[in-house]
Formats: C-alpha cells, sequence, structure tokens
C-alpha cells in the first residue's frame, strides 16, 4: 500500500491535517474510564486510545462505549478501566498507508476512527472520517464544476432556448400583471 499512496501522492502523513492534529489523548489501560471521560469531555475527544509504555496501540474506547459499556449496564465508572471496556480489535494504518485505501475501508467496515502508528508502531495520531472529508469534499466539488461545464457547454442552445422561453413568459407576466 505505501508504494502506491507514494506514487498518487496521497500518503496520510503528506495530509495536511495530519501534521495540525492535536496530540492523541492516551492512557494506560488501568485508568479509569471516569478519568478517561473526563479527560475526552474536557478536550473535546471523542475517543481515548489505550496504550502501553512504548506507545503502541492496545484498544480504543469510544463514547459509544463509555455509553453501552459502562452507563448502559449501571456499572461504576470510577471502578471499571479502559481495559475492561476498550476494543482491542483496532484497525491500524501507518502514517505512510494509502489515505484513498482507508476511506474506502473504513467506509465499507463501518468506522469511525483510525488510529495511525509511525514505522515503530508507536501512535502518531487519530483519523476520523470528517479527517477523510476535508480531503474528498475538494475533489468532489472540483468534479461537480467540471460536470456543469461539460453539460452545459454540450447543450448551451437548448439552456439559450429554454432560458428566453422562461423570460419572456416572466415578462408577459409581468405586463399582463401592471394592466
Amino acid at each position: 500500500m505505501t508504494q502506491k499512496a507514494e506514487a498518487r501522492g496521497t500518503r496520510i502523513k503528506d495530509r495536511p491535517e495530519f501534521g495540525s492534529k492535536p496530540k492523541t489523548l492516551t492512557f494506560g489501560p488501568e485508568t479509569t474510564v471516569k478519568d478517561a471521560a473526563m479527560a475526552m469531555a474536557e478536550n473535546r475527544y471523542g475517543s481515548v486510545v489505550v496504550v502501553d509504555e512504548d506507545k503502541k496501540v492496545l484498544g480504543i474506547v469510544t463514547e459509544r462505549d463509555v455509553l453501552n459499556k459502562v452507563v448502559a449496564k449501571g456499572l461504576d465508572a470510577s471502578s471499571q478501566t479502559l481495559g475492561d471496556v476498550m476494543t482491542t480489535k483496532v484497525r491500524l494504518a501507518n502514517e505512510n498507508d494509502d489515505l484513498i485505501d482507508w476511506l474506502r475501508i473504513m467506509s465499507n467496515e463501518r468506522f469511525r476512527r483510525l488510529p495511525i502508528v509511525d514505522a515503530e508502531g508507536r501512535i502518531s495520531a487519530v483519523f476520523t472520517q470528517g479527517d477523510f472529508v476535508s480531503y474528498t469534499w475538494p475533489d468532489l466539488v472540483f468534479q461537480a464544476r467540471a460536470m456543469v461545464k461539460a453539460t452545459a457547454g454540450k447543450n448551451f442552445q437548448y439552456i439559450l432556448i429554454f432560458g428566453g422561453i422562461g423570460l419572456y413568459a416572466l415578462l408577459m407576466l409581468l405586463v399582463f400583471n401592471s394592466l
């Protein structure tokens, strides 16, 4: 995946969003859910990444995990640890991976947060679906403009004819309404 991404210029680490991402919120598995939830609320994060001493990803805990695995079950967030509730089957992307490939994978597998690791496997960022949208949005706008130009160019005579008829009808309505 890395060589293809480099050739296309779509490596995750080459995106402006990668360099400007705020520091990832990380905790060890022994941290209480309450402490992690308080940090998430304070920093306005939707998740925390659970890491070992070397900053390698062990799991992830999202707001949904806290809600479904602790609150909905009536458990005490001050006695539950992140290790108790974390999702351990976490998809990890390398910062040299292709952005488009991961966008497709996230969409197909329906997950919203993608931890990004460096060459040593240490957490370096978390990309969300919103980060990927910010990448694809300018391309979609460009494609829409190109389609409008192509369509309008091919059908320009029809646009003029129907536009003229519409303008004539509007003028006739104004003239008859003023009489």
